[in-house]
């Protein structure tokens, strides 16, 4: 068994520990260690402290030459980066003054992408995944969620799913599936079928067979599925042992009263989330997640983070990243904007893509640098780790860790 290595020292080590997972957060609050390490075997950490106290005989050391701050590797909890073809003519008409309704008939919207991942193959979507999450690992993001919803029948919902896989396979950041294929009413359904009966029936069983996904999404607003629609498909996929996170609250409000009916992990956009739903979620066991991502891309308002913290809710930020809404996929930069116009503090932020951004995919193992938990962790090249949300993700990571193993 190869030695412990103890990676450091760090001018800055935020642990991201000792923080409630719930509620507002003042920067006062945050454990800073000075000339930190990291004490990692076998991909897992064993201990966090200050670097001279953790030298021994017994340990190989691997030095970090200069200032550096050292945080967890960050989480992004929502992204849609199993895509094929672009969107970026919608993005053109839509700053141009195009609504939505112009743009899909124009034959923009998600049909686009449903219509050009369809004609991608399996290895063509794999290919698109995994440079993806090499570009979101380069920016510090270690874990990342990806949901299907870009196929809309059984085959093509497979053909993403175990693109994903395959991908996971094959990318150095850990990437955790969710199958979405309630993302809207497919537009060449036999409308004699119900497509949700379809999806339970034929999609779900495979699903669990082959181990493609633990998590189902639905998007519940009246332009997909109406609360009343989704709550049978939701309670099949609970009694099948799926968790449940919800597309919610973007445009109409109705799907984060489903999400706290069902306890779902999650309740995602929130856009327009009113005082009701904020309180809904804010006493409920269901982590909010802000997708600030969504409000750049579309030019509307950002998802009331603020008040679902003082309110004493579960803030998580994620990117959104997809070829739509959110074409940016820059977690930080996001997370850093969301910051300053809803007056976040840095703790509140960073804890948004690090533990409580874990919380919100049901992870236990990663968010913090504590004793048991995975070794992922960024590096950036800096003594002080304002300037880390103060460049607003142009401060870019000397070094990225995954499970004890430089990799970028």
């Amino acid at each position: 068994m190869n030695r412990p290595l103890l990676i450091g020292p760090f001018t800055q080590l935020i642990p991201m520990t000792n923080l409630p997972l719930k509620g507002a957060l003042k920067d006062e609050q945050l454990t800073i260690i000075e000339n930190g390490g990291i004490l990692v075997s076998e991909g897992k950490i064993l201990k966090v402290g200050v670097f001279d106290d953790l030298k021994s005989e017994d340990v190989d050391v691997h030095n970090i030459e200069g200032q550096h701050v050292c945080l967890p590797g960050f989480i992004d909890s929502h992204t849609h980066i199993c895509f094929g073809g672009t969107r970026a003519r919608d993005y053109a008409y839509r700053n141009a003054g195009k609504t939505y309704l112009e743009i899909a008939k124009a034959g923009g919207g998600i049909w686009d992408t449903v219509t050009q991942t369809r004609k991608a193959s399996q290895q063509e979507l794999v290919e698109g995944i995994v440079s993806r999450s090499q570009k979101h690992l380069k920016n510090g993001v270690t874990t990342i969620e990806v949901k299907s919803g870009y196929g809309l029948s059984v085959d093509e919902e497979l053909k993403m799913l175990r693109a994903i896989k395959q991908a996971n396979e094959t990318s150095n950041a850990t990437l955790v599936p969710t199958c979405l294929a309630a993302h809207m009413k497919p537009k060449d359904w036999d409308q004699d079928k119900n497509y949700l009966d379809v999806i339970i029936n034929e999609l779900f069983p495979i699903i669990k067979t082959e181990n493609l996904a633990k998590r189902v999404d639905a998007f519940v607003e009246e332009s997909a599925f109406s609360p009343e629609e989704i709550k049978p498909y939701f309670q099949k996929a609970k009694e099948m042992g799926f968790d449940i996170t919800v597309h919610a609250d973007q445009f109409t409000t109705g799907g984060s009263q489903v999400a706290v009916d069902f306890d779902a992990v999650s309740a995602d956009h929130l856009e327009a989330s009113t005082e009701k739903e904020i309180q809904l979620l804010a006493k409920s066991n269901t982590i909010a997640t802000a997708l600030p991502g969504a409000s750049i891309g579309l030019g509307c308002a950002y998802t009331p983070a603020r008040k679902i913290l003082d309110a004493g809710g579960a803030l998580s930020i994620a990117s959104d990243h997809n070829p739509g809404s959110a074409p940016m996929g820059d977690l930080l930069t996001q997370a850093s904007i969301l910051g300053t116009f809803e007056k976040l503090s840095n703790t509140e932020v960073l804890s948004g893509i690090t533990f409580r951004a874990a919380a919100a995919l049901r992870l236990a193992d990663r968010g913090k640098l504590e004793s048991g938990s995975q070794a992922d962790f960024v590096v950036f090249p800096t003594d002080n780790y304002q300037e880390i949300t103060y460049h607003q993700g142009q401060l870019k990571p000397s070094q990225v860790w995954k499970k004890g193993t430089p990799i970028h």
